[in-house]
């Protein structure tokens, strides 16, 4: 007798959401393509309760689920050193969604080890941002392993993606009525979709979870004194905590007050412009707190290149480049810019801004009695003029020489 040979399914695993777009892709996975599915979901702030996550997974086909808490590792690695940098994307995105998804790829390519999992797979889209993070941080870890993105190649609408999950019984919390597609976590939530594509429109009010509307917000502000070390967020009033501790309490307190609330129309990677509404209220306290405190303790110098070199490093998140040798260039310079910001910044908090209104440090650069105007004022103001005739001698050489024409 022939014994009939069985083939052994080759496993894939999943970066997964609990969301609509990768609910159904476990789906298609298994019957499309024939892996077997292991769901892999890691919290950074998850907004889901994980039963729910482990039993729509195992609905939809999954043939395992894991979970990895990484909230420690995504605030103390990647969100608090660009927070040090000062990295906001096109002056308002703070980073949330960008800075998770290398975190997720470098679990993802660990889990494939440990599991000897031929290929790793997203739910991103063919024209977001998001899977060129994912697959540029894959390749510079994994370029062996295979990366399936099903939403690249199946030909379904949003509305097809609804219908196709309703008519296999998988319960996604989406619906016609509320197509919006959410990714959060403990430094910020994205909100996409529906009404929120036409930048006319305003946003309505239900969209919102992390902040209150203004009209909501209590009446007398609130104050919190943020300390750092080193650039990093260390305590809040005094009390030394935890970064993903210090995190929630910063952004339940800031999102009390409104505070945190981002709507954009950003210039995507792959070069369309999309209307983008975010919730940050953590992210950005802290990064004014952190300014505020960078103001006393660095140069005008040191300040003026720091912008710049923030500003390339928002633009490498965005990007996908965490995992580089550029970004590894870059993180050594903001690391050194930091060793001496440390100190404490007290925020007002109040109708959806966050304010700075005091700062002191051990290593402040602001020195009281040359910036007084009263007796105590240490200034030699004898120097003046020395000083201007110098710094102006080009400016005179250049009037003699050549007359300035008016505009």
């Amino acid at each position: 007798m022939r014994l009939r040979s069985t083939k052994v399914a080759e496993k894939v695993i999943l970066a997964y959401s609990g969301g609509l777009d990768t609910s159904v892709a476990i789906r298609w996975l298994h019957e499309e393509r024939g892996y077997d599915v292991v769901a892999l979901t890691v919290d950074v702030g998850l907004d889901r309760e994980v039963e729910t996550l482990r039993s729509r997974a195992k609905a939809a086909g999954a043939a395992d689920f894991v979970l990895e808490d990484a909230k420690e590792a995504f605030i103390r690695h990647f969100a608090f050193p660009t927070l040090a940098a000062g990295a906001v994307y096109q002056g308002h995105y703070p980073l949330a969604t960008a800075l998770s998804r290398p975190l997720i790829a470098k679990l993802l390519v660990d889990e494939a080890r440990r599991q000897g999992a031929a290929a790793v797979a997203h739910g991103c889209t063919g024209k977001g941002n998001d899977q060129v993070r994912f697959d540029v941080s894959v390749q510079a870890l994994a370029p062996d392993l295979r990366i399936v993105a099903p939403l690249r190649e199946w030909d379904l609408d949003r509305e097809e993606e609804i219908a196709y999950a309703q008519r296999h019984n998988i319960p996604v919390p989406v619906t016609k009525e509320s197509p919006y597609s959410v990714d959060a976590n403990l430094w910020g939530r994205s909100i996409e979709c529906g009404v929120l594509e036409d930048p006319w429109q305003e946003p309505p009010e239900e969209v919102f979870e992390l902040t209150r509307s203004l009209d909501q917000t209590p009446s007398s502000p609130a104050y919190l004194e943020v300390s750092f070390e080193a650039g990093m967020p260390v305590a809040l009033d005094g009390h030394a905590l935890d970064p993903v501790s210090l995190v929630r309490q910063v952004g339940e307190l800031a999102g009390e007050h409104g505070v945190g609330r981002i709507d954009m129309v950003e210039d995507r990677l792959v070069g369309i412009k999309s209307r983008e509404i975010y919730e940050a209220p953590a992210a950005v306290t802290l990064l004014r707190a952190h300014d505020a405190l960078e103001q006393i303790t660095l140069s005008k110098d040191q300040r003026r290149l720091k912008v710049r070199i923030g500003q390339e490093y928002a633009e490498l998140v965005y990007n996908g480049l965490w995992f580089t040798a550029y970004h590894q260039d870059i993180a050594a310079y903001v690391q050194s810019t930091q060793r001496h910001v440390s100190g404490t910044v007290k925020m007002r908090l109040h109708k959806g801004r966050a304010t700075a209104v005091g700062r002191k440090s051990p290593k402040s650069l602001y020195d009281l009695s040359l910036a007084t105007y009263d007796k105590g004022d240490q200034f030699d103001k004898s120097a003046a003029v020395g000083f201007i005739q110098i710094w102006g001698l080009p400016v005179r050489v250049q009037a003699r020489a050549q007359t300035l024409d008016s505009p």
